[in-house]
């Protein structure tokens, strides 16, 4: 699934990222088939590099080998909205049919409350102002239902002519890219089809793991296996991020057992 949509990127100029999968895959692509893409995150960095997986927009990684750094006012309002930015990447909680995405809230039954999801952030924006839109979920009725419980994200809204009726600027979803292959939208009503299979995966899966009646392309391509570069790669990417949370924490430990930590939070001083 990451490597996949990673390869999604190698063509693309720049990428307006969200945390998660899309980061993953995003920083993926920028080592293996795009080293020229130019990653922005919505905290305000533009040209972003990190050495490892940010852990959130606010991560200083990415600050630090960012080319810019810009008021969020100003990525949004500037960069985003007026159009600027080619490719935007998205996670999602539920997805429906025609790619419209909650990441706000879930309906957990009768007599229990809702469920809180961690809220838009600017998916709504990235949605509709960036060139087109890639999606990137794991593939489970859970997440792909036949009507979201909120809608966070608009993709394709009810079907053709819903984005330009709403007064959209970009496509939206041209693909969604899950651990058992790739949906896109049909020319003609806007609905995800499958068009691709991992390989070992059959459509049964696909359709079993779908909330809807799910159809599939005229002819089900196969997507390419990761090759060893590519899971190389990704391995090692991972591995920095984990490398480096555990070297925070071992120093942390050591502070506190020294004393430091201690006396610097009872003394007041400012960390």
């Amino acid at each position: 699934m990451t490597v996949n949509a990673a390869r999604a990127l190698a063509d693309v100029r720049t990428c307006f990222v969200g945390i998660g999968l899309p980061s993953t895959a995003a920083n993926l692509a920028r080592r293996t088939v795009n080293p020229g893409l130019v990653l922005l995150y919505e905290s305000g960095t533009i040209g972003s590099k990190p050495t490892r997986l940010p852990l959130s927009i606010g991560d200083g990684e990415l600050a630090d080998t960012a080319d810019a750094v810009v008021p969020v006012p100003e990525m949004f309002n500037y960069w985003l909205q007026a159009g600027r930015i080619d490719v935007g990447f998205l996670g999602a909680a539920q997805l429906d049919r025609h790619a419209n995405i909650n990441t706000t809230v879930v309906d957990r039954g009768p007599g229990r409350p809702q469920g809180r999801l961690p809220g838009a952030g600017g998916a709504p924006e990235i949605a509709a102002s960036c060139g087109e839109v890639l999606v990137v979920v794991r593939h489970s009725p859970r997440s792909f239902v036949e009507r979201l419980d909120f809608v966070t994200s608009v993709g394709h809204g009810s079907g053709p002519g819903d984005r330009r009726r709403l007064g959209l600027r970009g496509r939206g979803p041209t693909a969604v890219i899950t651990d058992l292959g790739v949906l896109r939208p049909d020319p003609a009503t806007a609905e995800l089809v499958l068009a691709e299979l991992h390989p070992g995966v059959s459509a049964e899966q696909a359709r079993a793991a779908t909330g809807w009646r799910l159809r599939t392309a005229d002819a089900v391509g196969t997507t390419a296996a990761p090759t060893a570069a590519e899971l190389r790669t990704l391995r090692a990417l991972k591995a920095a991020g984990t490398t480096e949370t555990t070297g925070r924490t071992e120093t942390a430990e050591t502070t506190g057992r020294t004393g430091t930590a201690e006396t610097t939070g009872t003394t007041g001083e400012h960390v």
